[in-house]
């Protein structure tokens, strides 16, 4: 091979390579949850659970969850929702959203391995789980605005 095709082969692979961890960058960019509080936006990455199957599985079992992570429900339709802690070994903070992603309210410091109904008035089409305390510390209220970031299935 002469310099030059190898040059443009070089060329070739790494413009290749440029695309494609672009298009993968894009395609598995965490989904996010921005809380948009009176003291800011706080971000929240965020594992979707939209079937029924990982709703009943949700945060059973799980032993450690980030500081800025989450689960979020995602529900067809908004209706009264009711969450338990069964199974659920960390201690915490359910927030509840509406159709209209706004804050409808908090279950603050949800108690591990109980099955005491979780609930707050109104309807909700979204829940999202975070460590105890989460709430209180980034000042989220009901009635905050809220913005979902690469998150399927919530239309």
């Amino acid at each position: 091979m002469t310099k030059r095709r190898i040059y443009k082969l070089f060329l070739a692979l790494t413009l290749l390579a440029c695309v494609a961890s672009s298009a993968c960058a894009t395609d598995t960019a965490a989904p996010r949850v921005v809380l948009r509080t009176s003291a800011g936006d706080v971000p929240v990455t965020v594992e979707v659970a939209a079937t029924p199957e990982r709703q009943s599985l949700g945060l059973m079992y799980r032993k450690e969850l980030g500081a800025d992570a989450g689960m979020l429900f995602v529900f067809p339709r908004a209706q009264h929702l009711t969450f338990w802690m069964k199974n659920t070994v960390l201690p915490l903070d359910m927030i509840f959203i509406g159709d209209d992603r706004r804050v409808v309210g908090i279950v603050k410091d949800a108690v591990p391995y109980t099955t005491t109904p979780r609930e707050v008035a109104g309807d909700s089409r979204y829940v999202l789980e975070v460590n105890a305390g989460f709430s209180e510390r980034h000042g989220v209220r009901a009635g905050d605005a809220v913005t979902f970031e690469g998150v399927s299935g919530a239309s």
